[in-house]
């Protein structure tokens, strides 16, 4: 059992650093010589991107088919839609979730932003962004004159994938009508992505975080930034800087549209 945890950690750790590698926009997924890979031999391997997007492409692809049975029922308040939601059994999460984790903030917020999944802490408290990488979210909402009670905070998904892998298409088609409904009710005027899944999922697209950021986006007709994710963030201390610059672009649209 602990060698199975030791290669499943392993696994993990390699998966994030391959994701950050795309996220940048490199053309090329390089593993330095020495280490292993199912790829090929320990000499060095390189994988082309076009093959790493062309894998998430044939999974995004699925969120674009019709979906069965009668639409999303709209309701009067996050209470209510939350209250109808909360024992959902659409996907096999609901078989190992400890805790539905609905969002949290404000229901008449101006920016809602959005994450892939809830993660350990999260689903033990039934809470977004609860743990290290909540903490440092807390942190920039300060630097932006805000906290949890002036925003929205959200997920993709309402629970947790085993072992925090990502999310699966069908997992996704589930519960991106109950994230859609939460923006209806909220009515923001501005939302942000917070990392590549959460991105790749508002905006149906395989372009890489990278050259996601930077620009404005829409997603229901309201405009939307691209950002890191904070866990990235504890990992990866280059990346705060861009993250501030996307946070004042963010704050610059937030007045001009606030002040209307």
């Amino acid at each position: 059992m602990a060698a199975n945890d030791e290669l499943s950690e392993i696994y993990h750790l390699a998966r994030r650093a391959l994701e950050c590698q795309e996220q940048l926009g490199h053309k090329e997924i390089i593993f330095e010589a020495g280490h292993k890979s199912d790829a090929g031999p320990e000499s060095g391997v390189q994988a082309s991107s076009a093959d790493v997007q062309s894998s998430s492409y044939n999974q995004m692809s699925l969120l674009n088919e019709e979906p069965s049975g009668p639409g999303e029922p709209e309701y009067n308040s996050l209470e209510e839609h939350r209250a109808a939601i909360c024992n959902c059994t659409k996907c096999s999460l609901s078989q190992t979730r400890t805790k539905f984790v609905y969002g949290a903030g404000s229901p008449r917020a101006k920016i809602v932003f959005i994450g892939e999944a809830p993660g350990r802490d999260e689903d033990l408290q039934g809470e977004p962004f609860v743990g290290r990488a909540g903490k440092l979210l807390d942190n920039i909402l300060t630097a932006i004159k805000f906290t949890r009670r002036d925003v929205y905070i959200g997920n993709i998904l309402k629970c947790r994938p085993p072992e925090n892998r990502d999310p699966q298409p069908e997992e996704i088609r589930a519960c991106m009508p109950h994230l859609i409904e939460q923006i209806r009710l909220i009515k923001p005027l501005v939302i942000c992505a917070l990392g590549r899944i959460a991105a790749h999922c508002l905006l149906d697209t395989t372009t890489p975080l990278g050259k996601l950021r930077g620009t404005w986006h829409s997603f229901q007709g309201i405009p939307l930034i691209v950002t890191y994710h904070p866990a990235a963030l504890l990992r990866f201390q280059q990346y705060k800087r861009p993250t501030w610059e996307d946070m004042q672009e963010l704050m610059v649209r937030y007045e001009q549209l606030n002040q209307g």
